[in-house]
């Protein structure tokens, strides 16, 4: 049930480069596999699929419930299409045809939602994607991915191509730390541990997972030993491990770069209460909406940090029923 992964290389890679040099690996390995995009493959790198495989590559145009609609078509032909645009657009615009012909139906259709999170930086608030995973993990038979670098894009996009049924594979725009090492072998649907610690456990999927790791590293420093749990699979929930680690560690964080409502902490805080109830903090955009503006000052400004990390492990920790009581801050959204 747990890997430890150790000594993670240095360096950044623009995930949306590893996401286009992925397909392309893709293409070469299935040729079942036609990648359709809603007129933003210069944006999202799956133009590095049309060079390599231009008679696979169909671009619908600024259409994107027409873009969802093609991909069924296709599948119901037998294809594994992967369809392109930004996340929001699929939590939104195109969200009848992935509720109503996607995911009702099961077809065998894969999103890549790019410019995720904060990452769609200066295109305005409506551009920003912060309720995408509450949205698209409620809907049946939806899969959930959430990549946390550039080689867990290219060691998750072909299970997400062999899985049977929709995929929402949520992509960000940015450089990120390169954070896994070569020893790195992620299965949908389970967690990996990352770091160990008994004093409570900090979970975190995509661009806060190297924030994660930056506090657990600064809290124990102090002395706190927190685990850190990636979960790139936020449905179906690896909820085995959740209960595993409050049994353990007693006390749970949840950091996501989306609202604290719904999202990864929404579908832990559901598995705890169901199965092991222990206390939990949630990091995440604090149920508002937000602007636009440089990627670093906006993760900053709406607690996407490891200050906001430590403080609520420390919250988290305080909150343990054999924890000597002290006034906490409620952070409830």
């Amino acid at each position: 049930m747990e890997r430890l992964i150790l000594n993670p290389p240095p360096g950044v890679t623009l995930m949306r480069k590893a996401y286009g040099e992925a397909l392309v690996e893709l293409g070469h390995t299935r040729e079942d596999v036609v990648v359709l995009s809603a007129d933003v493959q210069s944006s999202d790198f799956s133009c590095m699929f049309e060079a390599a495989f231009p008679e696979r590559f169909i671009n619908v145009g600024i259409a994107e419930p027409a873009l969802v609609d093609v991909a069924v078509g296709l599948a119901n032909g037998g294809k594994v299409p992967i369809a392109n645009t930004f996340g929001f657009l699929f939590a939104t615009r195109a969200l009848e045809m992935v509720r109503t012909h996607l995911a009702f139906s099961g077809a065998n259709v894969k999103l890549a939602a790019a410019y995720a999170g904060l990452s769609d930086s200066f295109d305005g608030p409506t551009h920003q994607t912060i309720a995408d995973l509450a949205i698209l993990r409620s809907l049946p038979n939806m899969t959930v991915v959430v990549p946390a670098d550039a080689r867990a894009v290219g060691m998750l996009l072909p299970q997400v191509a062999a899985w049977n049924g929709p995929v929402y594979f949520r992509l960000c725009r940015n450089e990120l730390p390169d954070i896994f090492g070569e020893d790195y072998q992620p299965e949908i649907g389970k967690a990996v541990m990352l770091m160990p610690g008994q004093d409570a456990t900090i979970i975190a999927c995509g661009v806060m997972v190297g924030i994660a790791l930056e506090a657990a590293r600064r809290l124990a420093q102090e002395g706190i030993h927190a685990r850190v749990v990636e979960i790139h699979t936020i449905k179906p929930l690896d909820t085995e491990m959740v209960v595993h680690c409050a049994r353990e560690t007693g006390a749970l964080v949840t950091a996501e770069e989306h609202s604290i409502v719904g999202g990864l902490g929404g579908a832990v805080a559901e598995c705890l209460g169901e199965s092991y109830p222990v206390p939990l903090e949630r990091v995440g955009v604090r149920d508002t909406f937000t602007e636009s503006g440089p990627y670093e000052d906006l993760l900053r400004k709406y607690g996407l940090s490891s200050d906001a990390i430590v403080d609520a492990t420390r919250r988290a920790m305080a909150r343990k029923p054999s924890a000597a009581p002290i006034e906490v801050q409620s952070m409830c959204g």
